[in-house]
């Protein structure tokens, strides 16, 4: 690895080249990420990506005339000060603040090196378009905003939240909330049935624990091993697995820890409110974000919860 004081005018414009030739192809990876879902930002991005290859074509024409025809592939990673970046492919799927902090960073970095490249510049040719590609990446955001302006109008705004909503909703939301409905619900039956059938708080925490931890990595298997969401958009099986496994396990972990309470009179009690709380928590979520009519999430969680704790009941108590 060569440190950077060590180059040549002509390797520093070879180098140059390689950096732009990089930037343009990372912002195109960047807007064809957001396509689909965020066309705005796309145009915005592909915008910026024109810029790019406009700087590397200035590059190459100047180098031509100074050095000929070949130019040695000089790579960020083959000199010393650069930050290393993560392939655009490994950060999939791609949010819209992470994309951002990404390229404002593309900016700071070249602009820097542009700027350290015309100051060791002997040349007056070489130097001048250093320097003016070093204020043009100066005002590249000015640029982005002005695209933004253009391409971001108030519609495009609208649906671009509209599209990040669902997102979030097909990506956090549904896999939190079919775990915390399955957690919620599934272990009401064991842990209250071993309450009434022991009147011993440490027995129902024992059963409530251990059904809630072990639901919690069923559930989070089963949705880590489903689809990759390559074509539903849900994003990747690992993140929605370790979000479903959690929220399961939160769900029966809820109305478990009132058996801490020794007290088993006491115990029943607090857990018998807990348990209503997240009936109609969950029932609120499902109405929020998901459009199910109050009534009906109401109808379908609560009623539903209240009779798998019945069962409960009735088996502890036989």
């Amino acid at each position: 690895m060569r440190d950077f004081r060590s180059l040549s005018e002509k390797e520093i414009l070879a180098l140059a080249i390689s950096l732009e030739e990089e930037d343009e192809r990372i912002y195109a990876d960047f807007a064809e990420g957001m396509r689909d879902d965020f066309p705005a930002t796309a145009a915005v991005l592909d915008g910026m990506r024109k810029e790019e290859s406009e700087h590397r074509r200035r590059l190459i024409e100047l180098y031509q005339q100074k050095f000929g025809e070949h130019i040695p592939l000089i790579r960020r990673q083959d000199v010393k000060g650069f930050v290393q970046r993560q392939p655009v492919w490994l950060i999939k799927p791609l949010g819209l603040e992470r994309l951002r902090k990404q390229a404002s960073a593309i900016e700071v970095e070249t602009r820097h090196f542009y700027e350290t490249a015309a100051e060791r510049s002997q040349d007056a040719g070489i130097r001048q378009l250093l320097d003016d590609l070093a204020q043009e990446e100066r005002y590249h955001s000015m640029r982005a905003q002005q695209l933004g302006e253009e391409k971001l109008t108030k519609e495009a705004k609208g649906d671009e939240e509209q599209a990040r909503r669902r997102l979030f909703i097909l990506q956090v939301v549904q896999p939190g909330l079919a775990g915390l409905m399955d957690g919620s619900v599934s272990t009401l039956a064991p842990v209250f049935a071993a309450a009434f059938a022991t009147h011993n708080s440490r027995d129902a925490f024992a059963v409530g624990l251990a059904a809630s931890i072990g639901a919690g990595i069923s559930m989070g298997f089963a949705e880590a091993l489903s689809d990759d969401g390559a074509l539903t958009g849900r994003g990747h099986p690992l993140g929605r697995g370790i979000v479903e496994g959690l929220m399961t396990t939160l769900g029966g972990i809820g109305h478990t820890l009132p058996f801490l309470i020794s007290n088993f009179k006491v115990a029943m009690g607090v857990a018998g409110v807990v348990v209503l709380a997240e009936l109609f928590a969950i029932a609120g979520v499902r109405n929020r974000y998901m459009g199910t009519p109050a009534f009906s999430a109401a109808l379908q969680v609560v009623v539903g919860g209240l009779l798998v704790l019945a069962t409960g009941i009735l088996i502890g108590s036989s």
